[in-house]
């Protein structure tokens, strides 16, 4: 009997699968568990169709993300900050600050998360700040600190 896998099951396949297994095996394990269901040929084509509009998104996320590695690397930030006369911040510039000025420069949404300032920036300065877009895209984003004149 073929099954269609809506979990992943150890030792028998991922999540969307088409499996040939025993009645007794669906009936008693996979159907009680929620981690299959019977393969209609309607059901299979529709796990198909949902596997390449998977493929497809996750084609155009890498797309994206190399695109937005290309801008991001040709991007110069500046962020002013208060500091006092020897150019030590009166406060630090994180990832945070980092995502705001990206997205104000060029609306680009990238996480927090993505950006790596180790340890925060706590002085006036340029620094070279690594970008983690994913799909193994990175960017250097040049990042330039000045203090804030009032």
């Amino acid at each position: 009997m073929d099954a269609i896998l809506v979990k992943d099951v150890e030792g028998l396949g991922e999540a969307g699968t088409v499996v040939s297994v025993s009645r007794g095996y669906m009936r008693n394990y996979l159907l009680p568990q929620g981690l299959g269901e019977t393969a209609t040929p309607g059901r299979i084509a529709e796990v198909r169709r949902r596997e390449e509009d998977r493929r497809a998104l996750e084609v155009r996320a890498e797309e994206e993300a190399g695109e937005l590695a290309g801008l991001l690397s040709r991007t110069i930030l500046t962020l002013k900050a208060k500091a006092g006369g020897d150019g030590r911040l009166f406060g630090s510039i994180g990832p945070g600050d980092v995502a705001a000025a990206i997205k104000e420069a060029r609306g680009a949404d990238v996480d927090r998360r993505q950006i790596t300032v180790e340890p925060a920036i706590r002085t006036v300065g340029t620094y070279s700040l690594p970008v983690d877009l994913g799909f193994g895209h990175s960017a250097e984003v040049k990042t330039i600190v000045s203090p804030l004149i009032d």
